[in-house]
């Protein structure tokens, strides 16, 4: 031990003796073992930290798998309560579905973001509130109580963290609710959910009460907890055999619908796992380099050290003995890099945590843990070993009459050096040409992506969504006459050209889906009806858009609740269902729950397509029907401006909130964005992976 301490203490002598030298290889270290500390950290929290419920690998999601319409479809409510009362693999079965609600205090109104789920949701989950209790399944029926259970950061931001919450009344969407519990501080479900704070009963819900016996409505996302002593894939053949029986019963909506059990852990990290590793094996290359150059660096200055250590030797030194001297020193670089690069990765982390796309999952809860800091230490010490062995054996092995002549080198050694250098420089440069290359692809791609056409133009659009709470109106005709007046009060403000109105904005990350027929086709067969994505829109839509058409003409004021119902379709759709004829005149029936609105309806025209899942997307069969004939509860305004300029644009926003105000003081209005800030949110990720893969190429 006392050898080791005086190996210690030489080796930091040493290093203090040359200044230049250790703060050059100190740096390198540090960004090399900083950038891998960091992105581990996100790599340990995302992909190997167990998700925080109880029993998390049992938990999985039950996923509907249609013919052709891919396996992660969700379920209807009856196809949930046949599982729940069938199923025997099981020993919990829950819906939910992602829901937002206005809270009103006051003049205050907050968008809050949440679930309406079943009661055995946490029991499934094995979550306790800190406070109360959760809902019981009396409470989870249609004529259940008005209950709500709330977060604790909603506790802490807005009541204060009082301890008298539970039993008190609070305003969500213009209806009265009791809160009965309130969740642990880091609890969030869904987990891939940006932010989650509330959970009300799926039953008791307006929605689900009317969708209550349509199985063809899938809205729901079903989660369940296998039991310990049954297999994935026992349950897996279990369910299906449900299915089936289902898909007999009732041909017309379930026949060949499968389903797929997938473990809620790969459910939530399987679309960023190969994305992470990329980033994980490209800062492992920047340490691979960072340990290259510092072995450089040792082998170097070997040549001014070479008559220290031939005296060394001369007066009795082993080889093993100067190797532990050389390796200490290697050692002591490694650990002081590794001290500064943990030091650079905190600061990393939170850049990441603050620049992070919010499809990343559990992105709040990355932190440097002890599980990060033992990687840092393990790296630390494999990095020193790993560039300190190399300079360590040819320093150690030489000529001993050679290097103490004077002036002598040691050519054979010398020659030998320089080869190794030149291998180690060799290796860096390819290494560094690896990640430029990648980095460069990336790139290349990601303006390709950006500058691909979205079927829109973004520039200068403002757009906001409102949500109308059913308590205040629950028909539609009051939702209808609610967007009617908004529409014609802010066609009136100042520099606003044209307004109208969609249920779904493009690449906003929302879409819906319905089955249809065609008049005069074949009858469809059961299980593998043709789906669209369903919009419904305000006449100006397309225009307010610049989304041109194509074929026939779009939606007037004219085509109203009593005139004939009309849609308008995609180019995809035409290319797709009508192939070689015109599609203008041609009969659809969307499927509906409401049978008011199950008619056919006349193709008036055809829109240039639009890419509403992702620029990188490809584009699915669409249809429009006009607001005016299917009323809905929500609406994205579009706001095209006559000018770009920001002044201009900030006084269209106040002017926009304060005539919905005026309308309904009541009514929440989001932050007014502009098309180009959704456009730039839906290719966020994509800029993410480029930047850090070009930072990592820049420093390497």
């Amino acid at each position: 031990m006392a050898t080791i301490w005086q190996d210690i203490k030489y080796g930091a002598r040493m290093l203090l003796k040359n200044p230049g030298f250790t703060l050059v290889a100190v740096f390198a270290l540090a960004l090399g073992i900083g950038a891998n500390t960091a992105i581990f950290s996100v790599v340990n929290t995302v992909l190997l930290n167990p998700l925080p419920f109880e029993n998390s690998d049992r938990i999985v999601m039950v996923y509907g798998a249609l013919q052709g319409g891919g396996d992660r479809n969700n379920g209807s409510f009856p196809d949930f309560a046949d599982f729940k009362s069938q199923a025997q693999s099981f020993d919990h079965i829950a819906a939910y579905s992602q829901s937002g609600a206005t809270l009103a205090n006051g003049d205050d109104i907050e968008l809050l973001q949440g679930a309406i789920v079943s009661a055995d949701l946490f029991p499934l989950l094995g979550v306790s509130p800190t406070m109360g209790r959760t809902f019981s399944a009396e409470e989870d029926s249609p004529q259940g109580a008005s209950v709500v259970v709330i977060s604790h950061g909603l506790w802490q931001r807005r009541f204060g963290g009082e301890q008298g919450i539970v039993g008190q009344g609070i305003t969500l969407n213009s209806r009265n609710y009791t809160v009965v519990g309130v969740m642990p501080r880091a609890f969030k479900f869904p987990v891939q959910a940006e932010k989650s704070d509330f959970w009300m009963p799926i039953e008791a819900d307006p929605t689900v009460v009317l969708r209550r016996k349509d199985r063809g409505g899938r809205f729901l996302k079903i989660v369940a907890r296998i039991k310990p002593t049954t297999t994935l894939a026992q349950a897996h053949a279990e369910i299906n055999t449900i299915a089936r029986r289902i898909g007999e019963q009732y041909p017309d909506t379930s026949a060949g619908v499968g389903v797929n059990l997938l473990p809620l852990y790969e459910d939530v990290v399987g679309d960023v796992r190969t994305a992470l590793l990329v980033l994980l094996s490209a800062v492992g290359f920047v340490l691979l380099i960072a340990c290259a150059n510092v072995a450089n660096l040792l082998l170097a200055r070997a040549a001014a050290r070479g008559k220290e250590i031939a005296v060394r030797t001369a007066l009795g030194a082993s080889r093993a003995r100067l190797i532990r001297q050389l390796l200490t020193e290697s050692l002591l670089l490694a650990f002081i890099g590794g001290t500064l690069g943990s030091l650079l990765a905190l600061w990393g982390v939170d850049l990441l945590v603050a620049a992070s796309p919010s499809d990343i999952p559990r992105v709040k809860e990355i932190a440097l843990d002890a599980r990060v800091l033992g990687f840092t230490f393990l790296i630390s010490i494999l990095t020193g070993i790993f560039f300190g062995l190399i300079p360590a054996l040819g320093v150690s092995k030489f000529n001993l009459n050679e290097v103490l002549k004077e002036g002598g080198r040691g050519s054979t050694e010398g020659a030998h050096r320089n080869r190794v250098r030149s291998l180690l420089v060799v290796t860096e440069i390819a290494l560094s040409l690896v990640l430029l290359i990648g980095a460069g692809l990336l790139i290349k791609s990601f303006l390709h992506l950006r500058d691909t056409d979205p079927g829109f133009d973004p520039q200068p659009v403002l757009v906001t969504s409102l949500s109308v709470p059913r308590a205040k109106y629950p028909e539609s005709e009051q939702q209808k006459r609610f967007f009617q007046q908004v529409l014609e009060r802010v066609k009136e403000v100042p520099g606003v050209e044209t307004v109208g109105g969609v249920d779904f904005l493009p690449l906003a990350g929302s879409t819906r889906q319905s089955t249809f027929s065609i008049a005069g086709r074949a009858p469809r067969v059961p299980g593998q009806e043709p789906d669209a994505i369903y919009h419904a829109i305000s006449p100006d839509y397309f225009r307010a858009m610049s989304i041109p058409i194509q074929k026939g003409r779009a939606f007037t004021e004219r085509d109203a609740a009593d005139s004939s119902p009309v849609i308008i379709i995609n180019e995809t759709f035409a290319r797709r269902h009508f192939p070689g004829e015109d599609p203008v005149g041609k009969q659809v029936t969307i499927d509906n729950a409401d049978p008011k609105l199950q008619v056919a309806r006349e193709i008036v025209g055809v829109v240039k397509d639009v890419r509403h899942l992702g620029l990188d997307a490809a584009v699915e069969p669409e249809f429009y029907v006009n607001y005016l004939q299917a009323p809905d509860r929500r609406m994205t305004l579009v706001m095209r401006a006559a000018s770009t300029n920001p002044a201009s644009i900030a006084g269209i926003a106040a002017a926009t909130r304060e005539g919905i105000k005026a309308i309904d003081k009541d009514q929440y209005v989001p932050n007014i964005r502009t098309m180009e800030e959704v456009l730039s949110a839906s290719i966020a990720p994509r800029r993410f992976s480029m930047m850090l893969l070009g930072t990592f190429a820049f420093v390497a």
